[in-house]
């Protein structure tokens, strides 16, 4: 028996029309809906977050980005941290769909700037761009290893997959902003977060939670936070 809040009964006729893929001409970007991006490769290439791809259509080929060509230096971050993001390049010429368990995307454009994000929330990113694997510096005593995220620099766009809308608090020297790493996507470059590490709160928590280690950024500029605790992939040993 049909229960109408299970959801809405259509004609298959009227639902193929209401969720065909729409040609928006937003450009090498397109956001096909809040949780599926489409690609437009013209004899172009991709860096994609591995397992994202949904569908594609036309002549494109996927290998997994070389462990050498991000240079030597984000390979020994990679090692040394367990983390770094792990891309797929896409080449070719096609329509590719990607998406990441649902979570909400979000295209950013960068106009010669940098910007550092957690490379989990990494979705895709136009080989114009730059990448560095960075760690946060002047870590307290309880972390070994450390912290690390993704510094994004140069022209062009990157795509952001979050749990739910992203929150973006503008940070100055008068008003310092504190955020749990857990639920941290990003930040501004110039900022340079310190951890630290409520003694009191982590005996109750433990060591992973955010309330007993946050991440305070002290300067001018902004973070970006989602109202969600992701799993890191390292936060010390």
């Amino acid at each position: 028996m049909w229960h109408p809040t299970l959801g809405s009964m259509t004609s298959l006729s009227s639902f193929v029309s209401e969720h065909s893929e729409q040609n928006r001409n937003q450009g090498f970007f397109e956001l096909e809906s809040e949780w599926l991006l489409e690609v437009n490769l013209r004899s172009a290439m991709v860096l994609m977050k591995i397992g994202s791809m949904v569908a594609y259509r036309g002549d494109i080929t996927f290998a997994r980005e070389g462990i050498l060509e991000q240079g030597v230096g984000n390979v020994l971050k990679k090692v040394i941290s367990g983390e770094g993001a792990v891309f797929t390049k896409a080449t070719g010429t096609g329509k590719l769909y990607l998406a990441n368990r649902a979570r909400l995307l979000t295209i950013i454009k960068l106009a010669g700037e940098a910007l550092f994000m957690n490379g989990n929330d990494l979705l895709a990113v136009e080989p114009t761009l730059t990448r560095d694997i960075r760690m946060v510096r002047r870590l307290t005593g309880m972390l070994s290893g450390g912290l690390f995220n993704v510094k994004l620099e140069g022209t062009g766009a990157v795509v952001i997959a979050t749990h739910g809308k992203p929150m973006v608090l503008e940070v100055t020297p008068q008003s310092p902003v504190c955020t749990d790493p857990q639920a941290t996507v990003g930040w501004s470059s110039g900022l340079e977060p310190e951890l630290k590490t409520d003694i009191q709160l982590k005996s109750l928590f433990g060591r992973g939670s955010g309330e007993s280690l946050q991440m305070r950024f002290e300067g001018k500029g902004f973070v970006i936070v989602q109202p969600y605790e992701e799993r890191l992939a390292r936060v010390g040993a």
